[in-house]
């Protein structure tokens, strides 16, 4: 019995500190986001973790362009005093970049829920550059 009992406490201890590992990353509405937005809310820092090529053929107004793989070189970039809500294409290179920057101390990471694949799917406003626009992207 108390063996059964210090393995089970040794598994709930092992189970916490795996899910305290984990990068806290609150998942972020359109809608929500879109509100934030509208309000001007200073305290909003949009991250596009795309490639520049992606950004460019159109974006969630008001982002900043990081590609995934830089994130951590640009940390500088990176405000700590804000809600940095992070969005890709579909959700993977958002998730490595919650977890470069968790991992560099950022807590007040938003994950954008269905990434640019739902913004768009919900006709939200896009912003692409005017080179973009013209070029009919």
């Amino acid at each position: 019995m108390i063996r059964r009992l210090g393995l089970l406490c040794a598994t709930l201890l092992v189970t916490t500190l795996a899910l305290a590992a984990e990068p806290a990353v609150s998942l972020v509405s359109q809608e929500a986001l879109l509100a934030r937005q509208q309000k001007a809310d200073p305290a909003l820092f949009v991250l596009d973790v795309r490639t520049p090529q992606e950004f460019a053929a159109g974006h969630v107004p008001g982002a900043v362009n990081i590609p995934h793989d830089q994130v951590a070189a640009r940390l500088m970039d990176v405000p700590k005093d804000k809600d940095v809500v992070i969005y890709c294409h579909s959700g993977r290179r958002a998730a490595l970049a919650a977890e470069t920057l968790a991992a560099k101390g950022y807590t007040r990471l938003g994950h954008l829920d269905g990434d640019m694949q739902a913004w768009e799917a919900k006709g939200l406003p896009v912003e692409r550059p005017a080179a973009a626009k013209a070029s009919g992207q």
